[in-house]
């Protein structure tokens, strides 16, 4: 891949993932809308059966990412919003994760020092080495399994 395409290709498959997963929920019958300013973290909002609405932040990690990286989510500014959830993708393993707010809060890891301190990160996979083959591969961590979806439910 020339380095021009592979720019191209890195700075728009957040907004590409973000379309296939909004996508995703209007086929699920969600009332959902899309800003047309990015701004706060929320790239979608979605309007429950109760009326009431809630933010969505979208996250997506590609194949392109380093082996043991493809379901890290790291440098995330956040502080607690009510109504607020993240989406986070991972495009190598395909799996989707939903957390509210308070949940990526008590989830997440946030850095003390450096030049993110204040910020956060989580990291929903893992690697192991298969003992057959001897070859690395990355799994999903059980830990984070309450938070795997394969529909979106949880917004109804």
């Amino acid at each position: 891949m020339s380095a021009n395409k592979s720019f191209r290709h890195s700075a728009g498959f957040g907004k590409r993932m973000e379309h296939w997963i909004i996508g995703k929920m209007l086929k699920e019958g969600l009332d959902v809308y899309i800003p047309l300013v990015d701004d706060f973290g929320i790239d979608a909002v979605i309007r429950k059966p109760d009326g009431r609405f809630i933010e969505i932040q979208i996250k997506a990690r590609s194949n392109d990412v380093l082996m043991g990286d493809c379901a890290l989510f790291a440098a995330i500014t956040h502080e607690f919003r009510e109504n607020y959830y993240f989406i986070f993708y991972t495009e190598r393993l395909d799996k989707t994760w939903i957390l509210s707010s308070d949940e990526f809060i008590k989830e997440s890891t946030q850095n003390k020092t450096g030049k993110n301190a204040g910020k956060r990160s989580i990291w929903f996979n893992g690697t192991k080495i298969d003992k057959r083959t001897g070859v690395k591969f990355e799994y999903t961590k059980e830990r984070f399994s309450k938070y795997l979806i394969s529909n979106f439910d949880r917004f109804k």
